[in-house]
């Protein structure tokens, strides 16, 4: 199925709202929801229509936090939930029986959440499908959306593992209604230097797997300098010819820490919003730093409801 082309953060939020008319708001589970920021941002994410919050957690600690912060969550849907993993499970279960349609990580470790999406007999893993992190954000140079991945999860992923990250990146793309998006197989250079630089050798394989059709109508290049692959100034002052140059919508990176340090800079450095989800299982996952935004909380959320909406 195509959808039509979501172009902002603000076009995300718009897409979501459009997908829900008519109908029940999508509704997020949150585990645990004794966290005054999470409960802020599914209280907007109600108030703006995007998802309904079912507080799962310690109830009394809630609405504590609740009512220091001013915030109403009597119309909210309560499970009293204290203990971390019974909290997960009961999330997970909320999804299993079409109670929920996507999980938010409130007061429980990001390792307790994911084991428990992951739990082969009460979890909802996706056989053939690793978990990874996807960003949605706009670029500071032109306002593009563009994507990136994986700044979150797999900490130093083999070339195989980045062929799986890189088909979650590219469905979440799709979802996005982006027609053959292009992709930028990130390192510290666009010629192989093996086995010195690793990634290089795996931006090369990546791009001949995607000539041979491994990744359907997506248009992969690496190995691939940052500056080449999202500035046309650049890759012309390089006499870099290529569709992907100066124009990808997707950067691929080559290792946690490389993905860590670019998110970081995006939000911090130029104050970018970051939509964030957790993909590759049968649920989309919203798992929130503590050092994100208000905005990006809420983003966050809205990302996931429309994953979960245009999934299946």
């Amino acid at each position: 199925m195509t959808y039509d082309a979501v172009t902002s953060l603000d076009g995300l939020v718009r897409a979501v709202l459009e997908q829900a008319r008519g109908g029940e708001l999508p509704k997020v589970a949150i585990a645990r929801s004794a966290e005054g920021h999470v409960l802020r941002a599914g209280i907007e994410a109600f108030e703006r229509g995007v998802a309904e919050p079912i507080l799962i957690g310690d109830m009394a600690e809630t609405q504590k936090i609740a009512d220091e912060r001013g915030l109403d969550i009597s119309s909210f849907r309560h499970i009293d939930m204290p203990d971390d993993q019974m909290a997960v499970n009961e999330a997970v279960r909320l999804f299993r029986e079409g109670e929920a349609q996507f999980i938010m990580k409130g007061l429980v470790s990001t390792a307790a959440l994911l084991k428990g999406v992951l739990n082969k007999e009460t979890g909802v893993p996706n056989p053939g499908r690793i978990l990874s992190h996807v960003s949605v954000f706009e670029s500071p140079l032109d306002g593009r959306l563009m994507l990136m991945t994986d700044p979150g999860v797999n900490i130093a992923p083999s070339m195989q593992r980045k062929a799986d990250i890189l088909r979650n990146v590219l469905d979440v793309a799709r979802k996005l209604g982006m027609v053959r998006p292009k992709v930028a197989v990130l390192a510290a250079t666009e010629k192989i230097n093996y086995p010195a630089m690793p990634a290089t050798l795996d931006g090369d394989i990546l791009t001949k797997m995607s000539r041979q059709g491994e990744f359907g109508d997506a248009e992969i290049l690496g190995p691939l300098s940052l500056d080449l692959a999202v500035s046309k100034e650049v890759a012309a002052c390089k006499r870099f010819d290529s569709p992907v140059a100066g124009c990808a919508d997707i950067l691929l990176t080559p290792n946690i820490e490389a993905g860590n340090i670019l998110y970081k800079a995006l939000t911090t450095l130029s104050g970018c919003t970051m939509a964030a989800v957790v993909v590759g299982s049968q649920v989309p996952v919203v798992v929130p730093s503590r050092g994100d935004s208000d905005a990006s909380k809420f983003h966050s959320i809205a990302l996931a409801s429309l994953l979960a909406q245009r999934s299946g």
